[in-house]
């Protein structure tokens, strides 16, 4: 286990959460929903470079997938965040964060966190941008792929969000409080 933040637990996704996560990005009406599969495959290959949120009952209430790029083992890319709507306005997205970022840095040595988002996506700048500035790092953005780069017309360009270096041990867990509040009270779109 992670960590613990309003009595929901933090830590790695298993397998047999897959199905939920691809729930939770369905209910989300925001993210790009990516096959059953896919979600399953995730949590097996991917679970020490993601996190999810389990309320009493053990099912997750929200997620965060990620994965360290290849050529750059050190970077962190976020590639999706949701949280259920009950559990939505409290921090939580910003607590599972600020989580994975201390797990993976720890035991990774992830000093850079990279996402992207598009230009409409209010909730997810507001929640990397509040994470650069609670850790003090440099945050960057800049097109990554440009709209014309997707075969759906009307798809927004994808702008690379990258923070860091996050200095080590900077990054801390968000206090428990209910009081912690970062806006992020609609589904955040990191990635698809």
């Amino acid at each position: 286990m992670d960590g613990e933040f309003l009595g929901l637990e933090l830590e790695s996704p298993r397998p047999e959460d897959g199905a939920a996560l691809w729930r939770l990005a369905r209910d989300s009406r925001v993210l790009d929903l990516n096959s059953p599969y896919s979600y399953l495959l995730w949590c097996r290959d991917y679970a020490n470079t993601s996190i999810v949120a389990r309320d009493a009952s053990a099912g997750p209430v929200g997620f965060i997938t990620g994965y360290s790029r290849p050529e750059a083992p050190r970077t962190l890319l976020v590639w999706q965040v949701a949280v259920d709507h009950g559990h939505r306005g409290r921090g939580l997205a910003a607590a599972m964060l600020d989580t994975l970022a201390h797990r993976t840095g720890d035991k990774l040595g992830v000093d850079v966190i990279e996402t992207t988002i598009t230009p409409d996506n209010v909730a997810s700048d507001q929640l990397f941008t509040s994470f650069a500035a609670r850790h003090d790092a440099p945050l960057t953005r800049e097109v990554l792929f440009a709209a014309d780069a997707f075969p759906d017309a009307g798809h927004q360009p994808e702008v690379l969000y990258r923070i860091g270096p996050i200095a080590s041990g900077a990054t801390t867990v968000l206090s428990q409080s209910p009081a912690v509040s970062l806006s992020t009270t609609t589904p955040t779109r990191s990635s698809s």
